[in-house]
């Protein structure tokens, strides 16, 4: 997302008729498995600062986004430009914990309490939090990180090797690759995939996502089943 993206909807939402936006919502790394740049999120600060905007970062894949080979933000990056933004826990191992991180003094009047009202507030809650000690000692986290990005980069190559095209650049542990349709159903009876519609007659997008507990010898396993089956 861009401020061009959001120029449009700040024009059409102008009087009482319209719900006022307020906040510009965005995802790093993002759904189709790219990485926000440094000066590409100090653009969104820029337009959100002149618009009267909050800006919140998901961070479900903050780990992803941080270690890929072609992020230059970093996390503490992250904190100086956004609102608030979250670090994600449970897609780098922990258990149903993530971590919200509140940078703009403004959102932080009473937020103990919203908690609370919403049914937020877990009477032993600091045991889910006490994970992210674990995730932050000796860089585990970002070393968690870089390695799912790194067997991604694997399917990335081979695929890459085989001649297929990706729906985006792969530039996280999210590999969309466009495969002949009778190719990708053959896959689909071996392995469990998420399909992306794609407007392209005899050819299906498939998504590939590396974990933090994927190994070599899964990756090794894929490629040797997808080379039986080409």
């Amino acid at each position: 997302m861009t401020p061009d993206h959001l120029k449009p909807v700040i024009a059409e939402h102008n009087d009482e008729h319209w719900v006022q936006p307020k906040l510009v919502y965005i995802t790093n790394s993002t759904e189709i498995g790219t990485v926000y740049r440094k000066a590409e999120l100090q653009a969104l600060r820029r337009f959100c600062d002149e618009h009267g905007l909050w800006l919140y970062l998901d961070g479900a894949r903050l780990a992803s986004g941080l270690m890929s080979a072609q992020s230059d933000l970093t996390i503490e990056d992250i904190a100086a430009q956004t609102d608030a933004f979250y670090i994600g826990g449970t897609k780098i191992g922990a258990i149903a914990a993530e971590a919200l991180v509140i940078s703009n003094p403004a959102l932080k009047a009473d937020f103990r309490f919203s908690i609370k009202q919403k049914g937020g507030l877990q009477a032993k809650g600091w045991l889910l939090g006490a994970q992210f000690q674990a995730l932050f000692t000796d860089d585990l986290y970002f070393s968690l990180g870089k390695h799912l990005n790194s067997m991604a980069g694997q399917l990335t190559e081979f695929f890459t090797e085989q001649g297929f095209t990706f729906l985006a650049p792969p530039e996280s542990n999210q590999v969309f690759v466009i495969l002949p349709s009778a190719l990708a159903e053959k896959l689909k009876k071996q392995f469990v995939f998420h399909e992306t519609l794609l407007q392209e007659p005899g050819k299906s997008c498939l998504r590939l996502c590396t974990s933090w507990a994927t190994t070599q010898h899964d990756i090794d396993d894929f490629k040797q089943t997808f080379l039986t089956l080409i």
